[in-house]
């Protein structure tokens, strides 16, 4: 073999390194890149749901409100009528004891 022949090869070895060392820069700067892009992607996923849930606790207790003021209404107003009708009956009640007594 002729030394100008082990230049070429050298120079070919050399040549296929850096190619080699070039490829897996670019292949190990893809891949941190998809990690970081998987990760913002990750990352805005936990903000969205963390924002619905903060969304849905906050309709859930304006729901939750609601109902408890319907039913505090509805409760007041079946007392009010028992209320009424318990005095109605102490009426009617004290008029019988009168009459029992004044026999």
């Amino acid at each position: 073999m002729s030394l100008e022949m082990i230049k070429q090869v050298c120079v070919a070895e050399r040549d296929a390194l850096e190619a080699r060392r070039l490829a897996e820069k670019v292949a190990a700067d893809a891949v941190a890149e998809a990690h970081l892009t998987g990760r913002d992607g990750v990352d805005a996923t936990l903000a969205r749901a963390a924002s619905e849930i903060a969304h849905l606790i906050r309709a859930s207790d304006h729901k939750a409100t609601e109902e408890a003021v319907k039913l505090a209404s509805a409760t007041a107003n079946r007392l009010a009528t028992l209320r009424a009708r318990a005095e109605r009956r102490l009426d009617a009640t004290a008029t019988l004891i009168l009459q029992y007594i004044r026999e």
